[in-house]
């Protein structure tokens, strides 16, 4: 298992369609997955698909975390790691909740997102068997926000708004991963100042 790079916009294989999984038994497949658990919990982050480490295909894991702040919040969800090959959203609420969401692929920036309140995922396990799973709130959230990074879609062109959590004075030293893509607010820090 190794920490792969999690690649910015400046990659072009973030806005790229994954192609779908056809060999579980590749070993290349099965590396790929435990590098991408390996690098969502080093980040860390709650979700991770493939193409934020470079790899077209998709693949996504996702992991709420399993501290008692955490337990109490997400109940059920907490601490377990999920691996879905082939995801796609099958069934989704018209009930829809507004949302702050960031990505481990745009480091230093927020963005609120509109999403549906519950999904069911349906896709595989690492080894090919078929996996449903109903998920409401903050979890639907990350399984969507996943889901859109196989069709090249990032959290950017969903947002309603985008702010830069970096101060400005310590912008310079930070690389900008976002530099001419969007319009971007002020934090509400800077607009302090």
């Amino acid at each position: 298992m190794a920490v792969r790079e999690i690649i910015t916009p400046k990659n072009p294989i973030l806005r790229k369609k994954a192609r779908k999984v056809t060999n579980f038994d590749d070993p290349k497949l099965q590396a790929l997955i435990d590098d991408m658990v390996e690098t969502l919990f080093d980040a860390p982050g709650v979700g991770l698909a493939a193409p934020q480490v470079a790899v077209s295909q998709r693949v996504i894991v996702v992991y709420l975390p399993d501290d008692e702040e955490s337990r109490e919040e997400y109940g059920q969800d907490a601490g377990v790691l999920h691996i879905l090959v082939n995801p796609e959203i099958v069934r989704a609420s018209r009930d829809m909740v507004d949302g702050v969401e960031a990505c481990l692929s745009i480091p230093g920036y927020y963005g609120s997102v509109d999403r549906h309140a519950a999904v069911t995922v349906q896709g595989y396990d690492r080894h090919g068997r078929q996996v449903r799973i109903k998920a409401r709130d903050w979890l639907a959230r990350v399984f969507q926000h996943e889901i859109d990074h196989l069709d090249g879609i990032l959290f950017i062109d969903r947002a309603s708004e985008i702010w830069r959590a970096v101060p400005q004075d310590e912008a310079e030293t930070f690389d900008d991963p976002l530099a001419g893509e969007v319009t971007v607010i002020e934090s509400e820090a800077e607009a302090g100042e």
